[in-house]
């Protein structure tokens, strides 16, 4: 499989590890630096794009490859309020197109407890709250993971409406907590609190390699396939 890398920041460059291992051809590192080295590839060098740059770079890069006619799977967040043209231009060019705001297995299934847990605690008395922490590199906040798992819970739960970045008033709303701290992968903790007990789940990222590993897999599957497609669609896929 031929791979173009959008991006060649630590993420970029981890990918490229594991899809060199599994025995993947890598035919473009682009960076901001070297952008215009994409006009050199024609439409049969690019089996798919893999898309890890900046909020800034993003859209961009993936209505290129839409336009070029390649494949691409997304993992870059920030630039979501341009996902519905971005999406509409993929079924107007019979492209296809990934995007997860998190491509590590453990995350997804940690995604289905968390919907799991808010359909539970739904009218329970509980207010429900979240922390994540990020390396200090990350330029958004808070971050696409936290977002979609405040949307999970805003699925299940009658009296939230969505989310507000603390320190923001909150009240029916989930209040996230965007923290940068060194090197930290990154970590998602959500807290239901009532006046009489707290519970607490969380998920722990130790490196890279499950973000990198799940973006790979994520390309391999998406080459032959036109439309729209996300994390669930791989791993019913799987399933």
């Amino acid at each position: 499989m031929k791979i173009l890398l959008l991006g060649y920041g630590k993420m970029g460059k981890t990918i490229e590890k594991i899809a060199l291992d599994k025995g993947h051809t890598i035919v473009g590192r682009i960076d901001v630096q070297n952008r215009t080295d994409m006009d050199k590839l024609t439409a049969g060098d690019v089996d798919v794009a893999i898309e890890f740059s900046s909020p800034e770079s993003a859209y961009t890069n993936i209505k290129y490859c839409l336009e070029k006619g390649w494949p691409i799977v997304c993992g870059t967040t920030g630039w979501l309020e341009h996902r519905s043209e971005i999406e509409a231009l993929c079924q107007e060019k019979g492209g296809a197109f990934f995007y997860a705001s998190n491509y590590s297995i453990g995350v997804n299934l940690f995604f289905r407890l968390n919907r799991q847990l808010a359909k539970l605690m739904n009218g329970q008395g509980y207010t429900a709250s979240m922390t994540e922490i990020h390396h200090i590199h990350k330029l958004d906040a808070p971050s696409g993971t936290a977002i979609t798992l405040a949307e999970g819970i805003s699925a299940e739960a009658d009296a939230i409406k969505g989310w507000k970045l603390a320190p923001q008033e909150s009240e029916g709303f989930v209040s996230i907590t965007a923290e940068r701290q060194g090197e930290v992968p990154g970590t998602h903790i959500i807290r239901y609190d009532s006046h009489v007990d707290s519970i607490e789940i969380s998920h722990t990222a130790h490196n890279r390699q499950g973000f990198a590993s799940g973006a790979v897999v994520s390309a391999e599957w998406l080459v032959g396939k036109k439309g729209v497609f996300g994390m669930d669609d791989l791993l019913s896929n799987l399933d």
